[in-house]
């Protein structure tokens, strides 16, 4: 006579399916300090990110019971502040590793969700116009509505078309675009791009080019470094300044581009699961992109809610950028001239 076999859940024999949700944690019940080393965020932020994703985690599912919103964030958020799926943190919020993997790519794709909503260029003038008076600020240069770069996350080799994420150095990764503003809000985040693609191939594919050839450039342009082509929306240095001009122009551009550095810095300083300390993200190239994805999202809320990142403490790891570049003039004779006016108007 066969016997039948039943998969058991480890959760469920823990609580069994009198309960409808899992809440041995409470966050009235410890404190904020404890909140903050083990999960990354004050309890004010996580309060917000259960009002604002409790709807989508609460969703119906073919279990007996669900996993409370808010400990699906804490479970999302220890993963991503610390790297690991470690046992003891599992059990300080009641439920198993294989929880803590559903709970990890619940909110994941929560975030995703909502990433258009929190990461996004400015529209109305006022909003642009501040936000060119911040880059301003920082060292002089005029118009600029971003400055833009590329940074690899290593990823676990992918079963498939393998090569593609294989980068300069020889590790898997993905090659993230990104944006942001004098502050290190994230204004684009474009994290799907395979490895082996260089920063200038990455950009000629991305959506952002079509944003700006099409809508954005007009009173402004981007910030790149050398790894990119000039375009009349995107200024780059001078490969060799000869005149005053040209080496203030170039001190201009390196003071100001500096923030998106300093942004991925602190974005892998806060996140790192990013930061390769912990190994590579043990996740297919896809759900790796939206992992990042969900941090830079919880990275523009922090700021929002006044969370000083630049303050984060830098970690050991500290990721290079994959690029080795040559240093290539553009053959874009209009945007060579944008450029030249740019130097004459402001740096003569």
């Amino acid at each position: 006579m066969a016997v039948p076999i039943a998969v058991l859940d480890c959760d469920l024999l823990l609580y069994g399916r009198g309960h409808r949700t899992l809440d041995r944690f409470k966050l009235e019940d410890v404190t904020d300090e404890y909140l903050v080393s083990t999960y990354g965020f004050p309890r004010q932020f996580i309060c917000y990110l259960v009002d604002l994703l409790g709807a989508t985690l609460s969703r119906p599912t073919q279990r007996s019971r669900a996993i409370s919103p808010e400990t699906q964030i804490l479970a999302a958020l220890g993963f991503y502040t610390s790297g690991s799926f470690q046992t003891r943190m599992g059990d300080a919020i009641g439920i198993s590793q294989a929880s803590m993997s559903r709970c990890v790519a619940n909110v994941t794709e929560a975030l995703v969700e909502r990433a258009s909503q929190f990461i996004h260029f400015p529209k109305d003038e006022a909003t642009v116009q501040t936000l060119k008076e911040g880059f301003y600020g920082l060292a002089g240069m005029p118009g600029v509505l971003g400055v833009v770069d590329c940074t690899h996350v290593a990823i676990k080799a992918p079963n498939a078309e393998d090569l593609s994420y294989v980068n300069r150095k020889g590790l898997h990764s993905l090659n993230c675009l990104m944006v942001c503003d004098s502050r290190g809000v994230l204004l684009s985040a474009e994290t799907h791009w395979p490895g082996s693609l260089a920063d200038c191939a990455v950009l000629e594919q991305a959506a952002l080019t079509s944003q700006f050839e099409t809508e954005l450039h007009k009173d402004g342009w981007l910030l790149g470094d050398s790894s990119f082509l000039l375009r009349t929306w995107l200024m780059t240095p001078l490969h060799i300044p000869e005149t005053p001009a040209e080496y203030r122009y170039n001190m201009a551009h390196s003071a100001t581009h500096n923030v998106i550095e300093r942004t991925f810095r602190t974005i892998r300083a806060r996140f790192r699961c990013l930061d390769g300390s912990k190994g590579t993200l043990q996740y297919s190239p896809e759900k790796s992109s939206h992992i990042i994805l969900a941090c830079c999202v919880l990275h523009n809320i922090s700021l929002q809610h006044g969370l000083d990142v630049w303050s984060a403490p830098a970690t050991g790891h500290v990721e290079q950028s994959e690029e080795e570049y040559e240093q290539t003039e553009s053959m874009d004779s209009e945007a060579c001239r944008v450029r030249q006016e740019l130097l004459l108007t402001h740096f003569s």
